[in-house]
């Protein structure tokens, strides 16, 4: 399978899975309720009621809103003009490629949404390679069985990520910062500064697709072993590296894509009324076209293993009983006349 193959059959696995993509955005609106009352809390308790309370309901108060800035703690230092609109999208950019500290309240919350991605990811990933509606007493299922196996993934993931921002991101724009000190020309210096981030995005990149590919393996060929299935999700990347980078691009260029359009129809600070249920709905929009991406990454990438192994299509009936893989759903559902 080719990558162009296996991304529009991973765009026909996600439309098909329509409940998979809003159970992922509701998972994440819910664990960010939680942060996003506390952060209400600690803004009505700085206007109370004060004038400038009734300036910020009918509109944007710039100067509010610095005070507050200049007082806030923990999570109210993450309530900054940035996080509107498509400000929001450059922030996290930045913040992920300069390598910037996450609020201690925010990396638990992080925390404890990796955990609960590793558990409903086993599910998506099922689902996907199934190519049929398990519905909620299959997917939970598969869920519960990869757990533990993609846990152990996510620990592996953890050191690699940790090593590459704490070490290896250092190293790369010490380099940076030596061969720009004595430039002048502020386009060769940026130039330099824009290859130590390309050099350390293609870093992140790889480990990304060698840790998707193992979880894939897993689901897919039902293996017990975390560290076998990065062994051979690396050696898959490595036997077939153009075409998984070519598919890795496309996902990308969709990314890509959408953060064009966000950005030229996000607009800038809400007033009131309509306005700001215009900027809340475009920004709920686009984490959820975020969320769809996300599982395109996955649908695509489980379609091209599927495919470059030649393993059977999977079919839709009859049902089996879990835990098989969808591996072993394939063989046992497969045509009769097609296996001889």
């Amino acid at each position: 399978m080719t990558a162009p193959a296996a991304f529009r059959d991973g765009i026909r696995r996600v439309n098909g899975a329509p409940m998979v993509v809003a159970g992922t955005f509701a998972l994440t609106l819910f664990v960010a309720l939680p942060l996003s009352y506390a952060l209400r809390g600690m803004i009505a308790a700085h206007l109370d009621q004060s004038l400038a309370a009734d300036a910020a309901a009918a509109g944007t108060n710039s100067d509010w809103w610095q005070d507050f800035s200049a007082q806030a703690w923990g999570l109210g230092t993450t309530f900054v003009p940035s996080i509107v609109g498509f400000g929001a999208v450059l922030d996290n950019l930045s913040g992920l490629l300069d390598n910037t500290g996450l609020a201690t309240t925010i990396a638990g919350v992080t925390a404890a949404w990796l955990v609960l991605w590793s558990f409903v990811s086993g599910g998506v990933i099922d689902r996907f390679a199934r190519g049929r509606p398990t519905r909620s007493h299959g997917f939970f299922a598969a869920c519960g069985i990869h757990f533990w196996r993609f846990l152990r993934v996510g620990a592996v993931a953890w050191l690699a990520y940790s090593f590459l921002f704490e070490y290896v991101h250092g190293w790369i724009f010490t380099i940076v910062e030596g061969l720009t000190a004595d430039v002048t020309v502020e386009r060769t210096a940026f130039a330099y500064r824009a290859g130590g981030y390309l050099v350390f995005g293609l870093l992140l990149m790889a480990c990304n697709v060698v840790f998707d590919y193992a979880r894939v393996r897993i689901v897919v060929e039902d293996r017990r072993s975390a560290l076998g299935a990065l062994l051979a999700g690396a050696r898959f990347v490595a036997r077939h590296a153009g075409a998984a980078v070519g598919l890795y691009a496309l996902n990308a260029v969709a990314f890509l894509l959408l953060v064009s359009i966000y950005a030229a129809i996000a607009p800038g600070a809400p007033g009131s009324g309509l306005s700001m249920w215009l900027v809340l709905g475009l920004g709920e929009g686009y984490i959820l076209a975020r969320h769809y991406l996300k599982l395109l990454f996955y649908a695509s990438e489980t379609a091209f293993f599927q495919g470059a192994l030649a393993h059977a299509a999977y079919t839709a009936a009859p049902a089996v009983e879990w835990p098989d893989s969808p591996a072993a759903e394939s063989i046992a559902n497969a045509d009769p006349a097609a296996v001889s």
